[in-house]
């Protein structure tokens, strides 16, 4: 899959500040625009690096509505290696509808497709067991729709979602079966992969429970864990965990967030960068800043 990044969605972090708070009654407008722009040590997505290990920059547009009405537009930067043949950025578009207490009892409901512009990778979907010869090479997409759900009370947030198009961020049997041949010293477990047959990863499961806890006026504790079950393929199924602490100060929003993903399967996470084969799967200190317009 994924060529070295699996994973990932629609970003959740990109989802959770999709589905925005509806209009307190009190609001003087309907409706609001707001622009925000992060710089990021490492762009994480559930917890997997999509920049290598490497800083990375993100542009949202977000419109809410004060019938709960929500859509959003983002740009995150990724790398080239983890997603190949990417222009180094990936589009999440994103709509939906919030209602609820945003105190109290909240829901929420929508669609988001992330699209990852020339990003892609040919890879055998078979393999002859006597002869030893790959088959069915065919080219894959990294692009990939979802269904949210949203549940939450107060501070507590928990999310669903599903994903509808045919494959998860490049989640196939070429994709990770033919990622595990390719990096795996014991290709034994690819083998069982491919004997499986040809599957796609449509209907995957992916779940995120996240609990804010204020420590002042300007800073919050944030707390998450996470968990993914990929359909057709276990073996990238894991779970992650983070903690962090947000901080408002002189019009920015600084973070630090210590990221911790539970894979399997490392190889499933490992990016070829040259004569180097890179991990980004590693539990990391991400740090960023970004100013909402």
């Amino acid at each position: 899959m994924m060529k070295g990044s699996l994973l990932s969605l629609v970003c959740a972090s990109a989802l959770l500040s999709s589905i925005a708070a509806p209009a307190r009654a009190d609001d003087t407008a309907s409706y609001s625009i707001e622009t925000e722009v992060k710089v990021l040590s490492d762009q994480r997505t559930r917890s997997i690096s999509d920049s290598l290990n490497r800083p990375a920059m993100q542009l949202g547009v977000q419109f809410a509505h004060e019938s709960g009405l929500i859509a959003l537009a983002q740009l995150s930067t990724i790398s080239s290696k983890s997603y190949t043949g990417s222009a180094g950025y990936d589009v999440l578009l994103a709509t939906g509808w919030r209602f609820g207490d945003p105190d109290g009892w909240h829901y929420g409901l929508g669609l988001a497709t992330e699209f990852f512009p020339g990003a892609k990778f040919d890879a055998p979907y078979a393999f002859d067991l006597n002869t030893g010869e790959p088959t069915n090479v065919r080219r894959t997409r990294y692009d990939t729709s979802y269904a949210v759900i949203e549940l939450g009370w107060g501070a507590l947030d928990a999310r669903i979602l599903n994903v509808l198009s045919k494959n998860y961020r490049g989640a196939s049997t070429g994709g990770v079966c033919g990622q595990m041949l390719a990096l795996s010293a014991d290709p034994a477990r690819a083998l069982d992969c491919y004997a499986r047959g040809d599957h796609n990863s449509r209907g995957s499961w992916l779940v995120d429970l996240d609990y804010k806890i204020p420590l002042s006026d300007k800073t919050t504790l944030k707390l998450h864990a996470g968990t993914q079950r990929i359909k057709n393929f276990k073996e990238a199924n894991y779970s992650d965990y983070s903690i962090g602490v947000l901080h408002k100060q002189w019009g920015f929003e600084w973070s630090a967030d210590y990221v911790m993903p539970k894979t399997k399967t490392r190889e499933l996470f490992q990016v070829v960068d040259g004569n180097k084969i890179r991990s980004v799967d590693g539990n990391r200190l991400v740090l960023a800043v970004s100013r909402k317009f």
